[in-house]
């Protein structure tokens, strides 16, 4: 039988000296300059996956040396740890647009394929061998009761759309789906394996297109953004400071009879108090109606609702940032198997995930949707997804207010 860790924010559980915030931030910094090199190796010439997967390092350990610099500044120096935190999150930050404009974009399409009602799943779509790949649909899907659907045109005519039209129609259609359309983000630099199209309507294919413009527009951009913050100096400030906290961490002159559970505590205490002041009653109903006030809104800013939701996720990562340091100094330096609360903690931010994923996707749409003198269809297309990654934001909230409950937090 295995053996049975205490909870380290157990009053009973013995306190946490700063040596061991000084192993984990020593951790960290190591891996993060392992991460910077493996990203400067895979820079040039090596597969993208290889790029994506440094890049995903170096941002998880930026994450948490700067979660660790920001809840256990007390024992640390105050001005170092003043500088270096936010710099690391700026990092972790520049970083992480690209990888969200590709995965909001996979999430999009996907959904677009759902809603048009295609009897196969796209990750179900893969042809059996030996068997001929199906021909794409030049046409939409003919209508109910009639035996072709006309080709797109004047409306309530039969003519056909002038060569000019049809011409801008073929310039942008979705591109050809792959083989196999997995569910992670592809990584940068590769094509994106998009739904088949055969499902879809007119307006949905051209809600696609032009979703995958201006989110792949973006995610060039971040692309090269991210490549002029690696190559400045202020990057490489940052990096020579992370390069001597993997040797040595400045501590306050009080760190030696510290106990890092009080800086844990606290941060457990900013998240139970954010938690409490969400709407969980109304999460808790199956349909969220003040959600539909500000739908018709012409202010392009986030939904009100989703901030305070936000908020409640970057406090639950700080404190299981806090719990892992607390685990480490509770198993002597090694890495302690997580507890029966940390698996609790991890399915309520998988569920703040999801939520933030889906109110991006929502707010993608919605500006896809104002962009001018596009066809009636393909607004429609777009408010259609909009309204159903706002339904997704509703079901990821009714799923935090499920698996949340106050015990997971421990006694204070």
């Amino acid at each position: 039988m295995a053996p049975q860790h205490p909870d380290p924010t157990h009053p009973a559980a013995g306190p946490v000296p700063a040596a061991a915030l000084e192993r984990h931030l020593r951790a960290q910094a190591t891996a993060f300059l392992r991460a910077l090199r493996l990203h400067r190796e895979t820079g040039t010439g090596a597969a993208p996956e290889e790029s994506a997967e440094a890049a995903r390092a170096l941002r998880r350990s930026a994450r948490r040396i700067s979660a660790g610099l920001h809840t256990f500044q007390p024992l640390l120096d105050r001005d170092w740890a003043q500088a270096l935190s936010p710099e690391l999150a700026w990092v972790s930050g520049t970083l992480a647009v690209e990888h969200g404009c590709t995965a909001r974009l996979q999430r999009l399409l996907a959904a677009l394929h759902r809603l048009s009602g295609a009897p196969v799943l796209p990750t179900q779509a893969a042809p059996a061998p030996g068997t001929p790949p199906a021909r794409a649909a030049s046409r939409p899907p003919a209508a109910h009761g009639s035996p072709a659907a006309p080709p797109p045109g004047r409306p309530g005519t039969g003519a056909p759309a002038p060569a000019r039209s049809r011409t801008t129609t073929a310039t942008t259609a979705v591109p050809p789906p792959s083989p196999a359309t997995t569910a992670t983000a592809p990584a940068p630099g590769t094509a994106l394996s998009l739904p088949d199209r055969g499902n879809l309507t007119v307006g949905a294919v051209k809600a696609g297109a032009l979703l995958d413009r201006q989110l792949t527009l973006a995610r060039t951009r971040a692309h090269s953004t991210a490549l002029q913050a690696l190559r400045s100096s202020r990057f490489h400030a940052v990096a020579d400071q992370v390069a001597v906290l993997a040797s040595e961490v400045p501590l306050a002159p009080a760190a030696d009879r510290a106990d890092l559970r009080a800086p844990a505590a606290a941060a457990r205490d900013r998240l139970a108090d954010a938690v409490a002041a969400l709407p969980l009653v109304t999460a808790g109903s199956p349909y969220n109606a003040e959600a539909l006030i500000h739908g018709l809104s012409p202010d392009p800013a986030p939904h009100p609702q989703d901030a305070p939701w936000h908020q409640v996720r970057l406090l639950l990562r700080l404190h299981r940032y806090a719990r892992e340091v607390l685990r480490d100094g509770e198993a002597g330096g090694g890495e302690a198997p997580p507890t029966p609360a940390d698996a609790a903690l991890l399915a309520a931010g998988t569920a703040l995930d999801r939520h933030r994923d889906a109110a991006e996707a929502a707010t993608a749409a919605a500006q896809a949707a104002r962009t001018p003198r596009i066809a009636p269809a393909t607004a429609y297309a777009l408010g259609v997804l909009h309204a159903d990654q706002r339904h997704e934001v509703e079901a990821a909230r009714y799923a935090f207010q499920r698996c949340w409950r106050k015990d997971v937090l421990g006694a204070p």
